[in-house]
């Protein structure tokens, strides 16, 4: 459906209104705007399968459905950029996104980090023998790698969260893999409290479950790209480490990192994880938003 969006976005009548903050991945941002209002774009990331992933995703379309898929993404592309250039101010979710507004719109960004609830989490003095995955069960979290990393080390690995991945996923773990399903809201904490570590292998853009875990003093072993390197802060590189990177997708490097992490496990300082996460807690998320709308109302009236 998406080849339509931009009709039902400019659609909407906003002429009431002074401020319009859009959350936009990736059509929102296309609303038009008269002048005086004032339009900020929270954006959580340009659209990959428009940009930077576009030719990966037509690779994974059927055939015949390729060359419609080029036209119109071809005209998305020209929509998207000129939606763009009508907001008055964006601000990016990382700096990771930054660069990539910058990339593709040509745009300046302010990097205000999405809320993290740290406030209720705990540091638990009795770890667990498990290393731990949160999240949906889909391709592009490579929890395959987890799982045959898991399996060639024989670690015991506990996945919670559900999805259209699980049952290709069951079929390749080993007997250390346990999957949870859907964890309710107040078992979550426990299972992230006595991890050893969160295993993280998908690139993301920003990436909050990192965080959540951190806020309960746990390390994250994490793929080195993308919004992981903002979130989490390796071993060697600062004298309060929250984690480790592994540098590729593979089982290897998964392995590499489990192994290089398991080296240096007493170094890490579960208080000091904990109070990392903290400076992305919703309190400072609301309040950094709060002050940037105030200067940009500030601009204009």
């Amino acid at each position: 459906m998406f080849p339509i969006f931009p009709v039902a976005i400019e659609s909407f009548d906003l002429r009431d209104y002074d401020l319009i903050i859009s959350s936009d991945s990736p059509p929102m941002k296309g609303v038009v705007t008269a002048p005086g209002q004032v339009h900020i774009c929270y954006c959580h990331t340009p659209g990959r399968f428009l940009w930077d992933f576009h030719d990966e995703f037509k690779s994974s379309l059927p055939w015949a459905a390729r060359p419609a898929f080029s036209i119109t993404s071809s005209y998305l592309r020209n929509w998207d950029f000129s939606a763009a250039q009508r907001v008055n101010k964006f601000v990016a979710n990382s700096r990771h996104v930054a660069g990539r507004i910058k990339t593709y719109y040509q745009r300046d960004s302010t990097v205000i980090y999405p809320p993290v609830n740290t406030s209720t989490a705990y540091v638990d003095n009795k770890v667990g023998d498990y290393y731990l995955h949160v999240g949906r069960l889909v391709e592009n979290k490579r929890i395959d790698l987890l799982i045959q990393a898991c399996n060639r080390l024989d670690r015991r690995l506990l996945i919670a969260g559900t999805g259209r991945a699980e049952k290709a996923l069951k079929a390749i773990a080993g007997p250390t893999t346990e999957f949870l399903g859907r964890v309710d809201d107040k078992d979550l904490p426990g299972l992230y409290a006595k991890a050893r570590a969160l295993l993280f292998a998908a690139e993301e853009d920003f990436g909050i479950v990192p965080l959540e875990a951190q806020s309960y003093g746990r390390p994250v072993i994490a793929y080195g790209r993308g919004g992981s390197l903002e979130t989490v802060v390796p071993y060697g590189e600062s004298p309060q480490p929250t984690g480790v990177h592994f540098d590729q997708q593979t089982v290897q490097s998964v392995c590499e990192g489990i192994l290089n992490f398991e080296a240096v496990e007493a170094a890490f300082e579960p208080t000091a994880i904990s109070a990392f996460a903290r400076r992305f807690d919703t309190s400072v998320f609301k309040q950094r938003m709060s002050d940037f709308i105030q200067g940009a109302l500030a601009e204009t009236f």
